[in-house]
Order: structure tokens, then C-alpha cells, then sequence
């Protein structure tokens, strides 16, 4: 079964494609949309020696021309030392203009090889071959490309579209338990943000999709991106509506970034996040008890933190959020929750309002 969705950008639209085995077909899928057979496979160390011998062979009987390079695994490798890496690689294997890149791998390859093809001549086109949950419904879906700077994450990126999202669910099987949990999150928050039979699939599914039961993986995650798919087409670059996404996000990035990306898992850092923002919301009295309850119930059940750990000061963690991409004029603008399956953005949330939710978070 391969469900075929579409988000619709005018010139930039593309389709995104959701199954099980289809990864050795992304030769027969893509040359219908490359411009040349020239191209340059982006993984990392760990994908590589599970998927990278499947996906050359297929495209290497389409037709194509390619060239690989490895990046180290985890958040450290969204630098300018890795991105210069495959500048240098683009370059040394002679690709042009009609070229493509194609990204193997979870979010964090997905982000540097998109950034990377999006500078590159100006830009060329690329293909999101996401391997992790977290990247399957959430990074591989949009357009947002982006390197780490050691101040803040995603700071330094672009807008840039792919020509194709291949979405195969048996890459799941190799991933550890703890990262199918962390890319949960995303599933978990597109519920809390826009869709509440979306978090109800999730409740009522949680052991099988846990169990990485193939038909209701497919279903979710094609669900989920269609969710994402329709906020892009009506937001592409972030200018409103498509903040949203950002629910938890901006709690859980000042996280990451004072912890040196190296404690927690990205949907481990959200968790926390969406439980502080969720906490906030209450405060303000924009939230009910009952929904809180629901979403801390849910997020406990897929054993996803909820705490702070106690040797970040709650104030440490707000002025760390002030380097979010989110923040306009010196004000910070929060996704808060008004009931499970809607959010608005605030910006007029004191730091007294967000250190006191922080200190109820530990």
C-alpha cells in the first residue's frame, strides 16, 4: 500500500509518498522528476551501512550517476564544518545546476542537506528520504533547511523545497525504541495544535503504533503530513499561521541548546516543552485542567519526559529562549494551547508568566 500526498506550493508543489518496501523504488520514482542523472547521496554513518547499498542499487539501475558522502551521527553534525563538507562534495563530483541531492537519513540530515542544496549554485533540487518518525512526519514535510549555531538552534537556514518525499515505514525497524518514542511528539502535537481525532488515533493506538504495525503507521503518519502539507500550502514561509508548529518548541530548543544538543533527544526536548507550554496556558486561564490532564496522560504513556532537570534555573531556561527564531522586537511569541486540537500565538506573556510555569515543570 503507498498512500500519495500532495502539498501544493504552485511551482514548488511536490508529492510526498507513504508506505512499506518502497525504498527500493526511489530510482523508479525519481527520474520522473530529475532533471539530469547526475546526483550526490547524503546519510550518515549509521544509515549508511542499513539503507545506503538498497537505495544506490536502485538508483544506479534507473539510470543515475551517484556520488555518496557520510556525516557523523547525531545534532553535531548541523555545523558549517559539515556543511562545508558537502559544498566541497558537490563540487569535487562535478555537480551542476540540474543535479540533485538527495538526503538519507533522520531530521538532522534532512536539515543540512537541504540547506546545503538550497545554496549550492543558488539552489539546486533535492529529495527527502526520511528514515526516522520524527523526520517522517515533521522535518522531511515543509521546506525549512537549516544548521545549528552553538547560540541557537536551526539559526542558520533557508526556505527550500524538495522535489520529492519518499516515506518508507520499515526503516523504522532499526531505529531504537527511545527514538520512535521522542518522534511521537510530533504526531502527538500536530493533535494538540489542529487535530483532535489525529491525538485520539494516537491514544487509542499507542501499543500498535509502538509495535510498529505497518498499516497504522502508514495511516497516522499520512495523516500527519497531510495536516502539515495543508499548513505549508497556506503559509510557506512562516509568516503566520504556520507557527503553530512551533508548539513546545521554543521551551524545548532553549533545552537543547543549554544542554549542547547532547542530553536529549529533539522530541524529548518538545515533550518537555509542550508540557511547560500546556502548564503556562493554564496559568493564563486559556487552558482547561481537564485537557492538560489529557495530553500529560498521553505524552506519560509513550514514556516522553516531562521535567526540566534541576540543574538549569528556570531562569537560565527563559533568557535562553530569547535566541528562538520566533522572537520579534524582543518579544518571545508562544504557541499556547486553548483546547486539545487548537492553539493561538500569544507575545505578550511576561518572563515572570514563563519562569513561573518553568518552576511548575520540574
Amino acid at each position: 500500500m503507498v498512500k500519495t500526498l500532495h502539498v501544493e506550493l504552485n511551482e514548488n508543489s511536490y508529492p510526498l509518498l507513504v508506505g512499506a518496501g518502497i525504498l527500493k523504488r526511489i530510482g523508479e520514482f525519481l527520474k520522473s522528476y530529475a532533471k539530469s542523472t547526475k546526483a550526490l547521496l547524503v546519510t550518515d554513518t549509521f544509515v549508511h551501512h542499513r539503507y545506503a547499498p538498497l537505495v544506490l542499487e536502485s538508483l544506479k539501475n534507473a539510470g543515475f550517476d551517484v556520488a555518496i558522502i557520510d556525516v557523523p551521527v547525531g545534532e553535531e553534525s548541523k555545523s558549517l564544518e559539515q556543511f562545508a563538507r558537502i559544498q566541497d562534495s558537490l563540487v569535487e563530483n562535478q555537480l551542476d545546476r540540474g543535479s540533485t541531492l538527495i538526503a538519507l537519513g533522520g531530521g538532522v540530515v534532512g536539515d543540512l542537506a537541504g540547506f546545503a542544496a538550497a545554496v549550492y549554485m543558488r539552489g539546486i533540487a533535492y529529495v527527502q528520504i526520511p528514515t526516522t518518525l520524527q523526520a517522517q512526519v515533521d522535518a522531511s514535510v515543509g521546506g525549512k533547511t537549516a544548521i545549528n549555531h552553538p547560540k541557537g538552534k536551526n539559526l542558520i537556514g533557508a526556505f527550500h523545497q524538495p522535489k520529492l518525499v519518499l516515506i518508507d515505514v520499515d526503516t523504522l525497524k532499526t531505529l531504537p525504541k527511545r527514538d520512535i518514542r521522542a518522534g511521537l511528539i510530533e504526531v502527538i502535537k500536530m493533535g494538540v495544535i489542529r487535530d483532535e481525532p489525529l491525538f485520539q488515533m494516537v491514544e487509542e493506538n499507542l501499543d500498535e503504533i509502538l509495535d510498529l504495525d505497518a498499516e497504522t503507521l502508514i495511516k497516522m503518519i499520512a495523516r500527519a503530513c497531510a495536516n502539515k502539507a495543508d499548513i505549508v500550502a497556506k503559509d510557506e514561509k512562516e509568516s503566520q499561521l504556520r507557527m503553530v508548529l512551533n508548539y513546545g518548541h521554543t521551551f524545548g530548543h532553549a533545552l537543547e541548546a543549554l544542554t549542547h544538543y547532547k542530553k536529549y533527544r529533539h522530541g524529548e526536548a518538545v515533550s518537555i516543552g509542550m508540557n511547560c507550554a500546556a502548564q503556562l496556558a493554564v496559568n493564563l486561564g486559556m487552558f482547561s485542567e481537564t485537557d492538560f490532564e489529557r495530553q500529560r496522560a498521553l505524552l506519560n504513556r509513550a514514556k516522553l519526559p516531562l521535567t526540566y532537570p534541576y540543574d538549569l534555573s528556570a531562569k537560565a531556561i527563559c533568557n535562553a529562549m530569547y535566541h528562538d527564531k520566533k522572537t520579534l522586537g524582543g518579544k518571545l511569541r508562544l504557541i499556547l494551547p486553548t483546547r486539545i486540537g487548537e492553539v493561538v500565538i500569544r507575545d505578550d506573556v511576561t518572563d515572570t508568566q514563563i519562569i513561573q510555569a518553568i518552576s511548575q515543570c520540574y
